[in-house]
């Protein structure tokens, strides 16, 4: 399957939560993305895939307000978030966000990393927040580091620490942008069986990664990006068992065979 669908066969009339509309950035006078076109339904998981320099990471970027687009739009539900009037911190209120590195305040203890946004952008009483916050400490097995400082974590913990945050207050949309390309190998899978855990919970997630077999597991559709360009973009079983365009086909074989001409 080539191209960009409109809607997911899970959710074939529901508005989608997330809708790129040919969107183009420019770097000086290096084009990033070329006209990207995307949807994301509600409860789906979009895996972005591709290597690096592909474009996956100034997507999300976009996505989040962190980069104007030149071109295009962005809508976040029925909101145009490419508005110049629409109000930033409004529209970040609403997506949660997971960078590479994990970006936790040191001089906060974990809960107060995992409870700053409800307490001070939705003005959750701070008993209310904490309740939420140790709730999801417990669930991904952190519950007794609660007051623990982030320099005491190993980066794993510190990695799932920051994806509680971004899921603390509900967010419409989740960013996963290759969250786990600073780990040590040991340290990948706790944070993955996390993301699939989000995937059952019914999280609307667009992640960009490099760990295909993840990648396989998890997405409901992954998306190739070349260039700034989707090439091909369907199920797992179409991407990595029949995909339909040569560039797919070579970027994958590269990956099974890094010295492959």
């Amino acid at each position: 399957m080539t191209g960009e669908q409109t809607t997911s066969a899970a959710n074939p009339r529901t508005s989608p939560v997330l809708d790129v509309r040919g969107v183009v950035k420019t770097f000086g006078d290096q084009p990033v993305l070329r006209g990207i076109d995307l949807t994301v339904d509600k409860h789906e998981v979009v895996v972005l895939i591709g290597a690096s320099g592909s474009g996956k990471s100034t997507l999300l970027k976009t996505i989040n307000l962190l980069e104007q687009v030149d071109d295009g739009q962005i809508m976040l539900g029925d909101t145009d978030i490419t508005d110049p009037s629409a109000n930033t911190d409004k529209v970040r209120a609403r997506i949660g966000v997971v960078f590479q590195h994990y970006n936790l305040f040191p001089h906060m203890n974990v809960l107060d990393n995992v409870t700053l946004a409800a307490r001070k952008v939705f003005g959750t009483p701070r008993a209310q927040a904490e309740a939420r916050g140790l709730e999801l400490l417990a669930r991904i097995g952190l519950g007794d580091k609660a007051k623990e400082f982030p320099d005491r974590l190993s980066g794993g913990q510190q990695q799932r620490v920051a994806i509680a945050r971004a899921i603390a207050t509900d967010p419409e949309l989740l960013l996963l942008d290759e969250i786990t390309s600073a780990l040590d190998p040991q340290l990948v899978g706790e944070v993955l069986d996390m993301v699939g855990e989000l995937k059952r919970a019914g999280s609307t997630i667009v992640m960009a990664t490099h760990e295909m077999s993840f990648a396989r597991r998890v997405a409901d559709r992954v998306v190739y990006l070349k260039d700034g360009v989707i090439i091909e973009s369907g199920t797992p079983e179409e991407i990595f068992e029949r995909p339909q365009r040569a560039e797919t086909r070579e970027f994958l074989a590269r990956l099974r065979d890094p010295f492959a001409p």
